[in-house]
């Protein structure tokens, strides 16, 4: 497997950087915090990605897509991370058009993927129910009531859940919590009688929700694929949604170092730059190797999704588990090294803190990703490290 990009996907990775530069610099995600957006994304600018043709990015071209994979949307991913640029990319165009043409049928995509290449639908999926993302700990019930589904339950952290026009519930058909069978998913207008969505604030100043369910009545065609045997794919399209948070958090990682760098080379103390100091350039250099390991691992996940290789389940942990510790530590360095002025809101970087945080928590932290790795290679002795 090349760990490299292909000269498309290079001009896509190109094409980002300058969108994300001239359109949504920092100064765009400041401005949204500080008149709050109710929809913590900018409409205009994501009419723009549209155009780009990014919504699209892995809709087959039957639909109206570019069908470019994961590469092209990681890449994308990796450079709006750099800037903090908020946007329904992850919700709508990685794990909306995954569930939707993985679940769907015919009929189905063609009446939901053209309006998503076309920036007329947005999605948000909503699965988790507990404090710790566990995509099996399904509690909510999905009943067939004559010619009607009849959901209740709650989810909880749904991720664009309070934008979405049309919300992926992943409800429990048969088997009981904690089973991967039984599971199938239903797509429902936000604004359908039964649903209530609720808006949480979260420290990254995004767009996440609570939503339940309460005797909310759905047509069966609201059913996405068969009954009961959604568990399996529901599996590999958050393995999707993961490789594209860590392209996130890998292009979130690679702007707080390269600030941190900048500012060690101005800051001065004792009349020297603090650069120059042996302990800190040791600190800088632990994290730029993170850094690249990272990036290794995030570019072989994104080549092992499109590929269709048995690895991605294993490669797609390794980069939501080395993407979450490497922003970890590259936040908290960032943080360190800039003092007490890099906690105020005068300066950026505490931005970064606050995402990083907030996106370790997404699909499953790096202590869930370590335990669903060691699985997967049949490893049992493991301790998890405790973060400071």
């Amino acid at each position: 497997m090349k760990l490299i990009l292909t000269e498309e996907q290079q001009f896509l990775k190109d094409t980002a950087q300058s969108f994300a530069r001239d359109k949504t610099p920092v100064t765009h995600f400041r401005e949204l915090r500080d008149k709050e957006n109710s929809q913590c994304w900018d409409k205009s600018v994501w009419k723009e990605m549209v155009e780009l043709g990014w919504s699209g990015i892995l809709v087959p071209e039957q639909f109206g897509g570019s069908e470019f994979g994961m590469a092209g949307i990681s890449v994308i991913m990796q450079e709006l991370g750099k800037t903090l640029t908020p946007s329904p990319i992850l919700s709508t165009s990685v794990l909306g058009v995954s569930a939707i043409n993985m679940l769907g049928s015919d009929d189905q995509k063609e009446n939901y993927l053209p309006k998503i290449v076309a920036g007329e639908l947005t999605t948000a999926l909503a699965i988790d129910e507990g404090n710790h993302h566990d995509p099996f700990a399904i509690e909510t019930t999905a009943i067939l009531d004559g010619d009607r589904w009849v959901l209740n339950g709650k989810k909880v952290f749904v991720v664009d859940g309070s934008s979405a026009d049309t919300i992926l519930i992943v409800a429990r058909t048969s088997g009981k919590s904690g089973e991967s069978n039984g599971i199938s998913v239903f797509a429902a207008s936000k604004e359908s009688a039964g649903i209530n969505v609720s808006k949480i604030s979260t420290a990254d100043s995004r767009n996440y929700a609570n939503i339940e369910m309460s005797d909310l009545k759905l047509e069966q065609n609201a059913l996405l694929g068969e009954k009961d045997l959604a568990g399996e794919t529901i599996e590999k399209i958050l393995d999707l949604g993961r490789i594209a948070i860590s392209a996130e958090m890998l292009g979130n990682t690679e702007e707080a170092f390269e600030v941190t760098v900048n500012y060690l080379k101005e800051r001065k103390q004792f009349g020297v730059q603090i650069g120059s100091f042996q302990a800190l350039q040791h600190r800088a250099a632990k994290m730029f190797c993170e850094i690249e390991l990272t990036k290794s691992a995030v570019i072989a996940a994104m080549h092992a999704a499109d590929e269709n290789s048995n690895e991605l389940e294993r490669l797609s942990s390794l980069a939501k588990f080395q993407a979450g510790e490497t922003l970890h530590l590259v936040s908290n360095e960032a943080i360190q090294m800039h003092g007490g002025i890099g906690v105020t809101d005068e300066y950026d970087i505490g931005f970064y803190l606050k995402r990083a945080r907030v996106a370790e928590q997404i699909f499953g932290t790096s202590e869930f990703h370590q335990a669903r790795y060691a699985d997967t290679v049949s490893y049992t002795h493991l301790t998890l490290p405790t973060k400071a």
